[in-house]
């Protein structure tokens, strides 16, 4: 099932996606709800990030690939994006006038359904609703000097999300890829994740409970590229969607 939020007649709502369509949900996407006959074209509707959450968590270093030749971490190394980074689909990423070198990140992010306080590792994928794409924006110079990550990692729209929730695909077997205006930056897919969805789940959950809406970005494979004002980056997952965004400059 592929879940959406969206804007339409100047209100949001939830709706289930088929084909070009949106069927709108009544009741809440994380507890019981049902799909009405009211519909809409995917075309009349604006979407926005397919949750909102009240906790933004990340994983870094989390592929081989990425790490550049560091020694792989023991356990998954966690930090907070803002929820206030999140940014919508076919949003703009703005750089601040503060800022060089900022990267892409295309990343497979995982949305929860349920409560999850100190879930064991086997049973943590029932807590899930589904999947979706992310872009972990990141200010280098900032992720190096700074003390802690609070603005390399969530400036103000540094957490690009969406489109959609996909509830049925294997997190463990997608392929991602970014695109920079429509040229191949990153390639990668998660079988060759170092901590697993389930691991990732259970281990931030032995410290913190996480609450339905709650998104974890899992990590980015290979080695970002940077992005500039007038630059458009695409996040592909296969079987979720397309994230697309275009950037620019502060003004």
């Amino acid at each position: 099932m592929k879940i959406a939020r969206y804007e339409v007649e100047g209100r949001v709502a939830y709706g289930v996606m088929e084909g070009e369509s949106i069927k709108e949900i009544t009741g809440n996407i994380f507890e019981d709800y049902g799909i009405s006959n009211t519909s809409h074209p995917v075309s009349g509707v604006r979407l926005l990030t397919p949750c909102t959450p009240s906790k933004v968590l990340a994983v870094g270093l989390n592929y081989a690939s990425h790490l550049g030749g560091r020694k792989a971490p023991e356990e998954p190394g966690i930090f907070h994006k803002s929820p206030s980074a999140l940014l919508d689909p076919e949003g703009t990423i703005i750089l601040p006038r503060e800022a060089s070198l900022v990267e892409h990140e295309g990343e497979l992010v995982v949305v929860m359904k349920r409560r999850a306080g100190r879930v064991e590792r086997e049973k943590a994928l029932e807590y899930v609703l589904g999947y979706t794409c992310g872009n972990d924006v990141s200010c280098r110079p900032w992720q190096r000097n700074d003390l802690q990550w609070w603005r390399a990692k969530a400036s103000d729209t540094f957490a690009p999300l969406g489109p959609i929730i996909v509830t049925d695909v294997d997190p463990g077997n997608l392929d991602i890829e970014v695109r920079i205006n429509g040229v191949v930056a990153q390639q990668g897919n998660t079988s060759n994740l170092i901590f697993d969805v389930p691991s990732i789940i259970s281990f931030i959950s032995q410290v913190m409970t996480l609450e339905p809406g709650d998104v974890i970005y899992t990590g980015t494979p290979g080695i970002p590229g940077s992005t500039k004002s007038g630059d458009t980056v695409e996040v592909e997952i296969s079987g979720v969607g397309v994230l697309k965004n275009s950037v620019a400059d502060e003004k």
